[in-house]
């Protein structure tokens, strides 16, 4: 039998590009994320990402990081997220678009805007993804730290003046 390897590759990079990455091959999963860190980390409704095993991916460039979500030291754009054995890309870094990859998971779906509906392939998650079964086939570790919960979340009447 001929075992052919994806060689698919792709780059991407921050705005100013002083950041640049590559993955090599197909994603482990693909998703996208309404969770209030997700929203504020990208300044949108939503994020969007795919996730590639480390070893598929090379990165260049100078980043820190906060909440475990890496940003140029430059431009501040958000680029990924490393941990464990695991790379998380934003889909809007990557330099050809529109990409091929299309979410499997919708998550925190409560959060979701009214104006947006639900991906209709997609499976839709209240909160993070039950990742039990993922974690038993060996797809993913579980939990995802530095989520904000709405309980933390302060309300409009809660905000204090800077000062």
């Amino acid at each position: 039998m001929n075992d052919r390897i994806d060689e698919t590759v792709r780059f991407g990079s921050c705005y100013c590009r002083a950041v640049t990455f590559r993955v090599t091959g197909q994603p482990l999963r693909v998703g996208i994320c309404h969770c209030a860190d997700c929203r504020k980390t990208s300044g949108s409704a939503f994020s969007a990402y795919a996730v590639w095993p480390i070893s598929a991916f090379e990165q260049t460039g100078q980043t820190s990081t906060y909440g475990n979500r890496s940003f140029c030291v430059t431009c501040g754009s958000r680029v990924t997220w490393v941990h464990d054995d695991e790379a998380e890309v934003m889909i809007g870094s990557l330099d050809v678009v529109p990409t091929d990859l299309t979410p499997e998971y919708e998550l925190w779906i409560g959060r979701r805007e009214n104006w947006l509906h639900a991906l209709p392939e997609a499976r839709q998650f209240d909160h993070d993804r039950d990742t039990r079964t993922e974690t038993e086939r060996g797809l993913s570790e579980p939990g995802a730290p530095g989520r904000t919960v709405e309980t933390d979340v302060p309300r409009p009447g809660e905000l204090l003046p800077p000062g």
